[in-house]
């Protein structure tokens, strides 16, 4: 009897362990239903680029609030179109101080949270003394000056052109050997200044298609100035190559470096280059019938583009070429007008 006793309190035990052991597996079972099942982790999204630097200021601005004053109301609405976008500031032989001028210019983007464009054209025997010639005197003139705007804008985020014509000009063949060889060792010390701030992104200009055809041998130049050890290349500014002329051969200029990446000046290739004649000036210096092109932005969709910009701005003469044409780099209404219109 002791025995059976004995086993029947160990089937009781076991008994209730089980119903214990059910009761507590239902409980949890009731909490994971009503919290729902465990989500998995999302994936990160890409980030988002930043947006391009709009200044408030500007020669087109003000020609808006011209044309508005004296009821030039769809004129200053045309103008806005180059107003109200993203445009590089250049940076050449100002009297203001250029420090001054770059830490206002990133300052101001970064409490916009936007991303400005400066383009630096300063070098020795720039332009090799056509329309925009001059450029600093020596070439230690030319480094200092690089190194102040690099100061000035430490800490922020920008993107830089460098010396737009220097090295297609320096291939053409207007310098000397040994000045070839000085420019080359000059734009290479502005893009190791330069990229010390790992907060820009540094693009050495590169011509553009229908100057250097060779790839080959533009992109052996482009490394003897250090291209390398930019972020890449920039092509067309100040031209009106189309994008899409650019984006060829930019991508077989591209294989010769190693896949680098560049950017486009699209500010006046919305009609194409004119179609060229007997005077060269009338092909590239304030030729007639240009067109904006695309809005300036960090998205193109092809992986080795990284931006159309609006290099070159609109409406600033290239040369005293040209019926009515003010020297390079005024403000000409008329022109911008025109290529506003298309």
């Amino acid at each position: 009897m002791a025995a059976v006793r004995r086993r029947r309190v160990v089937f009781v035990l076991l008994v209730s362990a089980l119903v214990v052991v059910f009761f507590v597996l239902l409980a949890l079972r009731y909490v994971s239903d009503r919290d729902g099942p465990a989500a998995a982790p999302a994936a990160s999204a890409p980030p988002v680029p930043p947006t391009l630097y709009v200044d408030p200021a500007g020669p087109a601005v003000e020609q808006v609030k011209t044309y508005e004053a004296v009821g030039r109301t769809a004129d200053a609405a045309l103008i806005r179109k180059i107003a109200d976008r993203p445009v590089a500031a250049w940076f050449a032989d100002e009297t203001t101080d250029p420090a001054v001028r770059a830490r206002t210019l990133v300052t101001a983007a970064a409490a916009a949270g936007q991303v400005p464009v400066l383009t630096l054209y300063r070098i020795p025997q720039r332009d090799c003394g056509s329309h925009s010639g001059g450029g600093a005197v020596t070439a230690a003139e030319y480094q200092a000056w690089v190194g102040s705007i690099a100061a000035a804008i430490t800490g922020h985020r920008a993107i830089v052109v460098v010396e737009p014509d220097a090295v297609a000009q320096a291939v053409q063949g207007c310098l000397s050997s040994a000045e070839r060889a000085e420019r080359y060792r000059l734009l290479g010390h502005a893009i190791d200044t330069l990229t010390a701030n790992q907060q820009l992104k540094v693009y050495l200009d590169g011509g553009n298609p229908s100057w250097i055809t060779d790839t080959a041998r533009m992109g052996d130049a482009l490394k003897k100035a250090g291209v390398e050890r930019a972020d890449g290349f920039a092509l067309n500014v100040a031209n009106f190559e189309t994008t899409t002329a650019n984006v060829t051969y930019g991508t077989k200029l591209s294989k010769h470096l190693g896949g680098a990446h560049f950017v486009i000046d699209t500010s006046r290739n919305g009609n194409g280059p004119a179609k060229k004649t007997s005077d060269y000036d009338g092909h590239w210096c304030n030729p007639p019938g240009r067109a904006l092109g695309d809005t300036p932005t960090l998205r193109t969709g092809h992986r080795l583009v990284d931006a159309y910009l609006w290099i070159k701005r609109p409406g600033e003469s290239d040369g005293a070429c040209g019926k009515g044409a003010p020297p390079a780099g005024q403000w000409w209404a008329d022109y911008a007008l025109a290529l506003a219109r298309g």
